[in-house]
């Protein structure tokens, strides 16, 4: 059973006032519908995006592609979509056991990091970034959900970034309380943050055709490319969020064999963003047919 932390309970219905932005407490998201598919990847070729501090997790031989959309309806910062695509992973110098991970998250510091993370407002971006540490920024994106489908299209200068589909489950009554963990980079650190899940879903686990992801011409995910994406093993539709994104965040300076050259993205990137709740137009870049 999930537990809220007393530190949260106790602050409910107060206010927080961070970086600018006016939040009441705590930091959550209701009536907010989400899809999630799961594709298996090659786990050694996983190891390149993530940090040495962080192992892919290994369903037997292969890793996970988690690929999350919100349409986030209703927050203390407004209505924004948030198009997550991460990695699978454990929290650790040392990788491992195979599935077993996936059954014990907090002995093992499961989660995923993010590799990926555009969202409709620049106010997601400079709380999302400049607070949690999330690898935002603003895209063109959309969420559409028919009789049939759920799907959510990324676009950026103009170009497909990337494109998500599931076959909507025919039931979505499975009742799930977790608490999810995000790893992502930022300063030169990694940082944690945990979000509190309280839901019921659908999920479809049988049939080639139940979830699709595609990586469009833009640059930014052609890496991606290499991990070489299977088919989907999960589709999982949420009709409905209720989660607590909690305000207790760790972090770890990354280390390096040799100091880099470069410096990372840091505070430089969200010092001057605004509260602004409004969305680019919404993506029109042509997607690939099945």
């Amino acid at each position: 059973m999930l537990m809220i932390p007393r530190r949260i309970k106790q602050y409910t219905g107060k206010y927080a006032l961070v970086d600018g932005i006016p939040f009441k407490l705590p930091v959550s998201a209701v009536n907010s519908p989400a899809l999630m598919a799961v594709f298996p990847i090659n786990a050694e070729k996983a190891k390149a995006f993530l940090p040495k501090s962080v192992q892919p997790f290994r369903l037997w031989e292969h890793g996970l592609l988690v690929v999350t959309v919100i349409d986030y309806r209703e927050t203390p910062i407004g209505k924004y979509i948030e198009y997550s695509i991460g990695i699978a992973c454990t929290h650790g110098a040392k990788p491992a056991p195979r599935l077993i991970p996936g059954l014990f998250t907090n002995l093992f510091k499961t989660g995923q990091y993010v590799i990926d993370l555009p969202v409709s407002s620049e106010i997601s971006v400079k709380g999302g970034k400049g607070i949690w540490g999330m690898p935002k920024h603003q895209g063109r994106l959309d969420f559409k959900i028919t009789d049939d489908l759920v799907s959510s299209q990324y676009d950026l200068d103009g170009q497909l970034v990337a494109y998500v589909e599931i076959k909507k489950p025919r039931f979505s009554f499975i009742p799930i309380k977790i608490r999810a963990s995000n790893y992502c980079s930022f300063r030169g650190m990694l940082m944690k943050s945990d979000i509190l899940l309280n839901n019921k879903f659908g999920v479809r686990l049988f049939g080639k055709d139940k979830a699709r992801f595609v990586i469009g011409d833009h640059p930014r995910l052609q890496a991606m490319k290499d991990l070489e994406i299977g088919d989907a093993i999960a589709a999982i539709y949420l009709p409905s969020i209720h989660g607590i994104l909690d305000d207790h965040i760790e972090s770890w300076f990354l280390d390096y064999d040799q100091l880099p050259e470069k410096a990372p993205e840091g505070m430089e990137s969200v010092i001057n963003l605004g509260l602004s709740e409004e969305w680019l137009p919404p993506p029109d870049a042509p997607v690939p047919p099945k």
